[in-house]
């Protein structure tokens, strides 16, 4: 008989379980299971309505997940859970959640239901941007050397701005919250009955290093005497390597997922990190994008470099025996959804249902016969912030060059070249601090359904775009991080690099650049770095004066 792992991918909106064969890296099925709770960025379940920038999230429906995919999975292959050796996940990051001692979330408490600190706070979650600032300037006072690694900056969507957040405006919920925790720790902490924390979490998104630990006490103490014994209080200290088994399969895990007790189940991951072993990456000089809502920037190096902008460099954070390199937009996909949301006009919308498209392949159809250029417009692709490269979640979206006769299916394309130009300024200052991109690969629904954008990529990058072999990069990394959990005595593999060699997959597919149209886009894109800074590095800040303005009005 065959042996199998399975993967679970928490995402934004849902969680998606896969199950794969061992020896071949088959797919034998997925299944989807949407949270019922969505993100909360307008009003608490009970009603009670959220300011600006915040974006929660219910624990409950990671548990759902569970409790729906991986049984689903396992009925739709006839697959025994006796050959099933071993179950990853991996999760958005950061997303992270108070607790008790004993894991139980404090929205779990009737006590607490109304407390907004008391719910999962998602990576998009922005509204502790003023600490995150606050942060960096008490490091930059303080010359502190560790926040090289991170670019310079700590944004809003890392664990210790949102930690303090909660400190800030709910001293009394902080102080009943026995554990700060990342929400794929905790999901690991549901199905093995310990707590671990990985390695990939706290060394990309709460300032942890493999060499020094976490910043001393009296970083913490000066940026709030309160938070001087953070680490020891909330987190810990114990901190395990990904690659690692985290655990096995409990009573209680084994009666909500299907799972036989005893499994085992790998040490937690990040969603976009754990996609690289998915997509045979396994040395340096190789980035990979993973493009959805949102997009993150991998890449593996040899030795570790200062990249300003950069999101974080980590010893062995993606594949161990490499430094794993972070950068990323926060807003792709994001964009192009609201663009069709809210800009189309209806002649569009009818147009298309009678062709019987959505509106999106009707809006492709028409920017694909335009030329590069032809618009004659550029667009700043920061819709929900810059993540990277000037990790500034306020700034904001702008469009130049827009006249009388221009059309929406230009907005469009130039929204989609936006994004391209984007990870151009990620891979063009990775190679000026002398970080090696010398290959680019695409992964996320967006790669593997829309050749047209990736077509832009290549032309933008003037690089080939290679795609991943799967559409769930995510799950498929998870799950070749279970098959290391389980090990070659289970019917496994004893190191990442020999499980991707064999599940990992790329297709066959290479888009490569057309030559007159990366010619223009050099063009275009010098004028987009020209806005990039002025707008971007404090030229002209009158995107935040403008949030300013917006905040202070009130209906």
């Amino acid at each position: 008989m065959g042996k199998y792992t399975i993967g679970v991918d928490f995402g934004t909106l849902s969680g998606r379980a896969i199950l794969v064969n061992v020896h071949t890296g088959e797919e034998l099925n997925s299944s989807v299971y949407a949270y019922s709770h969505q993100v909360m960025d307008d009003r608490l379940p009970s009603g009670k309505e959220l300011p600006h920038d915040w974006a929660l999230q219910h624990p409950q429906d990671y548990l759902d997940v569970l409790a729906n995919t991986i049984p689903d999975v396992l009925k739709k292959t006839n697959i025994s859970p006796d050959d099933v050796i071993g179950v990853g996940i991996d999760f958005t990051a950061c997303t992270v959640l108070p607790v008790k001692e004993d894991g139980t979330p404090l929205c779990f408490l009737d006590k607490y239901k109304d407390r907004p600190h008391a719910y999962v706070k998602l990576w998009k979650h922005h509204a502790a941007q003023n600490l995150a600032n606050e942060l960096n300037s008490v490091a930059e006072e303080l010359d502190e050397k560790w926040i090289n690694r991170y670019g310079g900056k700590i944004s809003s969507e890392w664990l210790f701005p949102k930690l303090w957040q909660i400190l800030k405006e709910d001293p009394e919920l902080y102080d009943q919250m026995d554990k700060f925790i990342e929400a794929t720790d905790w999901v690991i902490w549901q199905l093995t009955g310990e707590e671990t924390r990985n390695s990939c979490t706290a060394g990309y998104k709460a300032i942890w290093n493999k060499k020094e630990g976490y910043p001393n006490k009296d970083f913490f103490k000066a940026l709030d005497t309160r938070l001087e014994n953070v680490v020891d209080d909330k987190l810990s200290r114990d901190i395990t390597p990904i690659g690692e088994k985290a655990g096995e399969i409990t009573e209680y895990a084994s009666k909500l997922t299907g799972l036989n007790v005893g499994t085992a189940v790998a040490v937690a991951n990040v969603d976009a990190h754990v996609c690289v072993p998915a997509v045979k990456i396994y040395e340096p000089g190789k980035m990979l994008a993973i493009i959805g809502t949102s997009t993150c920037h991998v890449l593996l190096g040899e030795e570790e470099k200062e990249v300003p902008g950069m999101c974080g460099v980590v010893e062995d954070g993606i594949i161990p025996g490499y430094f794993g390199y972070e950068a990323g937009q926060s807003c792709v996909g994001d964009s192009f959804a609201w663009f069709v949301d809210n800009c189309v006009p209806a002649e569009y919308i009818e147009k298309a249902e009678k062709e019987g498209l959505d509106t999106y392949q009707y809006l492709t159809n028409k920017a694909v016969d335009l030329k590069a250029g032809e618009s004659g417009l550029v667009v700043l692709d920061w819709w929900n912030g810059n993540r990277s490269v000037l990790v500034d979640v306020d700034l904001t979206g702008l469009i130049i060059g827009m006249d009388l006769q221009t059309k929406p299916e230009e907005i469009y394309r130039a929204i989609i070249e936006s994004t391209a130009y984007g990870t151009r300024m990620i891979i063009e200052t990775f190679r000026e601090n002398r970080v090696p991109v010398d290959e680019f690969y695409a992964s996320g629904g967006i790669s593997q359904k829309n050749s047209f954008i990736m077509q832009i990529y290549a032309d933008v990058l003037n690089m080939p775009v290679y795609i991943a072999g799967t559409e769930q990069g995510p799950a498929l990394g998870s799950a070749i991080f279970a098959a290391v959990a389980a090990g070659n005595e289970k019917g496994g593999y004893d190191s990442v690099v020999e499980a991707s060699k064999v599940m990992g997959k790329v297709k066959d597919i290479v888009y490569t650049p057309i030559k007159e149209n990366a010619e223009i886009y050099d063009k275009l894109f010098d004028e987009y770095k020209k806005l990039h800074d002025y707008f971007g590095r404090g030229k002209n800040n009158v995107m935040k004066r403008l949030k300013d303005i917006k905040k202070s009005v009130t209906r």
